[in-house]
């Protein structure tokens, strides 16, 4: 076997031509060295069957001539021996030398010589001192056995093994490649899902940037900046009838219970609106609020008659707010620009630029939904072929370290897969 202690760098294809080069020429010595010790070991076990035939034989002698003092030990002898026959006759050589069939035959045969031995340690001082010649040259063969299949276990363990390290690194280098082929592969196919992923990413963020343009600019773009107007013209109006609030909800109590005021159904309509979205009251409302005047001007009564039990501070600011709205118009203003407002929003809504703007916001967020659908499954896709990649990765430098500890207790050499 080469012993070669430099440190050198392989492929895998090169590793394989190196090995199988160095295999062949070990083989050939190894495998004749195999076949010697067992040819050595087949002419032992026949030598071991010949003394036990001679002690057969001689033991049958003395048992035919019914010698008292030798019967039972020749039974004995004779029951032995065929014993050691029928053990020795179930050992077969094997049909073809490999590391296995050497390791199975010689334990084994070893299981038979160490039976035989505790038999022999257990029956021969019992057959004592008779048979002596015979025995010593039994024992003289058995011991020679022993030997042979000794030197046969030590060439296994120590010499054999190699090859069998040997082909089991071959085979461990095929498959390394094919795993090697296939990681190539899993590149290739990620590279490929990549390719996939880019285009619907690039198609995604341009149809983002084409429904932002279309909602930050034109009749969208008016369209937010009059709500955003009308949101807060609200609000201050909001502010404004701040004062009328908490009478507002009292008439209104009154009116639902029967407690008087004069107000009817429509104006307790319109109390709700300006209540909730003063804005929208004021639009539906004609110039001057005419109906919110009359239901002031019953509240002012009201005030006056003390039937809506305010505190006196709240009462205070109710009629203070009457006399803005009244006597100074305060709202009409804000009613002015309600109107204004609303028309506007109105005439963008239905425009035909609105419509067609928000076709092509409509389409184009169905189609960024579903290739980011698209997208999604792609990189789920992309997620376990990555995941298997790196799992395979981990795979092949596990299997390249063992085929480098391999190669080192086989033949002194440390090597690197590359």
């Amino acid at each position: 076997m080469s012993s070669l202690t430099e440190s050198v760098q392989f492929t895998t294809v090169a590793l394989k031509e190196w090995i199988e080069k160095e295999a062949n020429t070990s083989l050939i010595p190894v495998q004749a060295q195999a076949k010697k010790l067992l040819d050595e070991t087949s002419q032992a076990i026949a030598a071991l069957n010949e003394v036990c035939e001679s002690l057969l034989e001689n033991s049958n002698k003395e048992i035919e001539k019914r010698n008292m003092k030798l019967y039972n030990r020749a039974r004995a002898l004779n029951k032995l021996a065929n014993l050691f026959i029928d053990r020795l006759a179930k050992l077969s050589m094997p049909e073809q030398i490999t590391y296995d069939t050497l390791r199975k035959y010689n334990s084994e045969s070893q299981k038979t010589l160490l039976v035989t031995e505790v038999d022999i340690k257990n029956w021969f001082p019992r057959i004592s001192p008779f048979f002596i010649m015979d025995r010593r040259k039994f024992l003289t063969v058995y011991d020679k056995t022993k030997q042979t299949f000794l030197s046969l276990n030590e060439f296994v363990n120590k010499e054999y093994v190699k090859i069998k390290t040997l082909q089991e690194t071959l085979l461990m280098i095929g498959e390394l490649q094919g795993l090697e082929n296939k990681f190539t592969g899993m590149q290739v196919e990620i590279e490929n899902i990549k390719n996939e992923r880019v285009p619907v990413e690039a198609k995604i963020a341009e149809l983002e940037q084409k429904t932002g343009e279309l909602k930050t600019a034109g009749p969208i773009d008016q369209l937010n900046f009059v709500t955003c107007e009308i949101e807060t013209l609200n609000n201050d109006l909001k502010t404004t009838l701040r004062h009328l609030q908490k009478p507002f909800i009292k008439m209104q109590a009154l009116a639902t219970s029967g407690g008087g005021g004069g107000i009817t159904p429509d104006e307790l309509r319109l109390i709700n609106l300006y209540l909730d979205t003063p804005f929208e009251a004021l639009v539906i409302e004609e110039t001057g609020c005419p109906t919110l005047k009359r239901v002031l001007e019953k509240l002012q009564i009201m005030l006056k008659e003390d039937k809506l039990k305010l505190k006196p501070d709240k009462a205070r600011k109710a009629e203070q707010s009457l006399t803005e709205i009244l006597d100074k118009s305060l709202l009409n203003d804000p009613q002015e620009k309600s109107k204004t407002l609303s028309t506007q929003k109105d005439q963008l809504l239905t425009s035909t630029r609105m419509d067609e703007i928000k076709q092509n916001i409509s389409m184009f967020e169905d189609q960024t939904e579903q290739l980011k659908a698209r997208k999604a499954s792609i990189e789920a896709h992309e997620t376990i072929k990555k995941r298997e990649h790196q799992d395979l990765q981990s795979d092949l430098s596990n299997r390249k370290r063992a085929i480098e500890r391999n190669i080192a207790e086989a033949f002194t050499k440390t090597i690197k897969i590359t």
